[in-house]
């Protein structure tokens, strides 16, 4: 009796469409974020800090990525102005499929590690949280996913996903992807807090074919309410270049030498 009710269950999802838009909303995932498969990837950028009051400030940074044993690596170093400069990040995917965070602050002399509590908080006064960082390379095991539309978005047809964190303790309730049908590229995310208010808006543009890559050159974090933002324009971008395991250290944080 109890296998005819589990067939009967199975049957009615994979009918009523419940069980298909689950999957399917987990393959598009996984589809827009291993998009572009390469071994490293070092960029130069170009960081416009926009405030309420309309005036802008730059930093210039540099960002070196590489795959690990337990998912992704990345080192962001701050190169100017002199205020930010020597400031160095390094984010890494743990084996519990969360994220592992330091960051060596010139000032102090010292490297401190981002709690996991603290991952709301502003990264270096700019619209990005901690979390904000990796979020477009989230795992997709963090969240459940949930096929919500498809809606054009600047002219493309787009699935939109709806991904909410597993961990009740995560900054956003929910996010909300817009991902181009056919290429996967990521054109938006909503962000919205614990209230279910939407606070921040992520948006990619600009793709530009690197080393046969599409690439997004320009990414924007608005910060709803607040009228600021951040942007981030990609200067120089080289995929599988060589990058050394020192880098992803916290001895290079304090060192800045590999």
């Amino acid at each position: 009796m109890i296998k005819k009710v589990i067939v009967f269950l199975v049957l009615f999802m994979v009918c009523s469409g419940v069980w298909a838009q689950d999957a399917s909303a987990v393959s598009i995932m996984h589809s827009a974020r291993n998009r572009n498969q390469s071994e490293t990837m070092s960029t130069r950028s170009r960081m416009v800090i926009t405030a309420r009051n309309g005036n802008t400030s730059e930093r210039r940074i540099d960002q070196y990525s590489k795959d690990g044993p337990n998912g992704s690596r990345t080192v962001i170093v701050f190169q100017s102005p002199a205020s930010v400069a020597g400031t160095r990040f390094l984010t890494m995917d743990n084996a519990a499929g969360g994220t592992d965070q330091w960051i060596f602050l010139p000032e102090l002399r010292r490297i401190r590690r981002i709690a996991a509590t603290d991952g709301g908080g502003s990264f270096m006064g700019t619209d990005f949280s901690y979390d904000d960082i990796s979020l477009i390379d989230r795992d997709t095991s963090l969240d459940t996913h949930t096929l919500l539309r498809e809606e054009t978005l600047h002219g493309n047809l787009c699935y939109v996903i709806e991904s909410v964190p597993r961990d009740s303790s995560y900054q956003y309730s929910r996010m909300v992807l817009w991902i181009d049908k056919n290429s996967f590229f990521i054109y938006k995310a909503e962000m919205h807090n614990r209230r279910g208010e939407l606070v921040k808006v992520m948006e990619m543009s600009d793709f530009r074919d690197m080393q046969g890559r599409l690439t997004p050159m320009q990414t924007t974090i608005t910060t709803v309410g607040a009228g600021t933002s951040t942007t981030i324009f990609m200067e120089i971008v080289r995929y599988d270049d060589p990058v050394p395991e020192s880098v992803f250290t916290t001895a290079y944080l304090e060192t800045g030498r590999p």
